[in-house]
């Protein structure tokens, strides 16, 4: 019994943490579209934070989970054979900091365009990371959730990081929008 694995061992499968990220980033994706046809700014601005706080919670969590255990999250960047070993564990040391910090700028409001933009890059760096392996025919680890998604599929995979993508992007335009709302010269009544 390897004591080490044991003390850290996630009691969930695969499947019961993907499903309720993925739904939570699905419902939250909704609600902003009701919300964005009801037309009410004060609401919109709520559900927009919905949104940020679950994406920020995602990726808390999958830092924490690999921070927990950064040897296998380097072991699992060394399955995509395109780093150099030293490298990869310097990223699997690396990368779960970062993931913490940006959703706690999500969550705190703190460099947010820039939390969402290096959040943005990461998922989209993991996504052709992931579409490259499968074209290569490796059978890979994500390493997303730890232990908790070893076992998950291409197209589970996929979808996850589509959806957190997809969500990370209406956030971009929402701050964007923003940003351009605030800076417009308001007409004198």
């Amino acid at each position: 019994m390897d004591v080490g694995r044991s003390a850290f061992a996630w009691p969930m499968t695969s499947g019961q943490i993907f499903w309720p990220v993925l739904a939570a980033i699905l419902i939250a994706a909704a609600i902003i579209a009701v919300a964005a046809r009801a037309g009410v700014a004060g609401r919109r601005n709520f559900v927009w934070r919905i949104l940020d706080l679950v994406i920020a919670a995602v990726f808390i969590y999958a830092g924490v989970l690999k921070v927990i255990d950064p040897v296998q999250f380097a072991h699992d960047i060394d399955h995509y054979k395109i780093l150099p070993w030293t490298i990869g564990v310097g990223l699997a040391f690396y990368l779960p900091w970062l993931e913490i910090f940006c959703g706690v700028a999500l969550i705190f409001r703190l460099f947010y365009r820039g939390a969402l933009s290096i959040l943005t890059a990461l998922v989209v760096v993991f996504l052709v990371a992931t579409i490259g392996a499968k074209v290569r025919g490796l059978d890979i680890t994500c390493g997303c959730f730890g232990h908790a998604s070893q076992n998950w599929s291409f197209p589970t995979h996929l979808a996850l990081d589509l959806g957190i993508l997809t969500a990370l992007a209406a956030l971009c335009y929402c701050s964007v929008a923003r940003a351009r709302a605030n800076a417009s010269p308001t007409p004198m009544s």
